[in-house]
């Protein structure tokens, strides 16, 4: 039977072999004041029409029930940085929808992590997430050591940036804690702030979801867009990465080395006329296993009739 010490080693070992760029772990606990700010949250609506979010708060807020027994809340962080980008002039989407859609990609590594924990260790019980289950992933991480959440709202790392999905495996391995991350290096810049077209970004860390590109873009399913975000878009189709790109932490991002997120050649090469044209049998085939179909057809086509208004 290994030590703590010596399961914490191998799982932070197996993260790596699995492509993760981070690995940071946490005790278990309660996130009681995560828990005040998420329903303060809601109640101003921030949340918009995603009323998916006001549901399972108390398992958001504890992981022992999610897994019974849960001792140790491990967060992984994957690179998706793109080594190519849109020409600024095409209707842009969003870098974490370059390639294949993340949720599968890291379900399937998340589920080989946990199997190879069980092979090696024994018996032990355990879930993985990945912005798929009501879990405050953002929180972990910090208590993880990995970083801090800057004033857009992102997980930002000191030595790459904040271009990272974050996955996170709860289980009941007692596992040795890694120091929480406590400073926050954002300091007097306000350059997501200012530079947020619709405004979605406040004071204190806050995000008005409803309010946000993103929002618009991708979760909301009326097939009208208020009059009033008219003009405030900026080209932006499918997401938007202005707090992301003006952030100065993000000089320091390398390209991701995960094959599945290599991006696609329609999404670096449609023009506005071949996003026009497509139809729904193309868009069915070409961006089968993307995030743009969560939008689905009739969304892409609502948000580029959108950008034309």
């Amino acid at each position: 039977m290994l030590s703590k010490p010596e399961y914490t080693s191998f799982i932070k070992k197996t993260a790596g072999s699995l492509g993760f760029d981070y690995c940071g772990i946490a005790k278990t606990e309660k996130l009681d004041e995560d828990a005040k700010r998420l329903e303060l949250w809601l109640n101003k609506g921030f949340n918009g029409s995603m009323n998916y979010m006001e549901n399972h708060f108390d398992l958001r807020i504890d992981p022992s029930k999610l897994v019974p027994g849960a001792r140790s809340v491990i967060t992984l962080l994957l690179n998706y940085f793109p080594s190519q980008q849109q020409k600024e002039e095409v209707p842009q989407i969003s870098k974490y929808a370059y390639g294949k859609d993340y949720h599968e990609v890291i379900k399937e590594k998340l589920k080989v992590f946990l199997q190879t924990l069980k092979d090696n260790i024994g018996e032990i019980h355990g879930r993985g997430f990945t912005d798929s289950a009501p879990v405050l992933e953002r929180s972990w991480a910090v208590k993880s050591g990995l970083g801090w959440v800057g004033k857009n709202g992102n997980l930002i790392t000191k030595n790459s940036g904040s271009w990272f999905f974050i996955a996170t495996l709860i289980t009941d391995l007692e596992l040795e804690a890694d120091d929480p991350f406590i400073k926050d290096f954002c300091g007097t810049c306000t350059k997501c702030i200012d530079n947020c077209p619709t405004e979605a970004i406040l004071p204190d860390k806050v995000i008005d979801g409803s309010k946000c590109i993103s929002y618009f873009t991708i979760e909301l399913k009326d097939m009208l867009i208020p009059d009033k975000m008219k003009g405030k878009f900026e080209n932006n189709l499918f997401g938007c990465d202005v707090c992301q790109d003006v952030c100065p932490w993000n000089r320091f991002s390398k390209p991701t080395n995960e094959i599945e997120f290599k991006p696609l050649h329609e999404i670096l090469n449609f023009t506005k006329n071949d996003w026009e044209e497509l139809t729904e049998e193309s868009f069915k085939i070409i961006f089968k296993k993307s995030p743009l179909k969560r939008a689905k057809f009739e969304g892409i086509k609502r948000n580029l009739r959108f950008l034309d208004s």
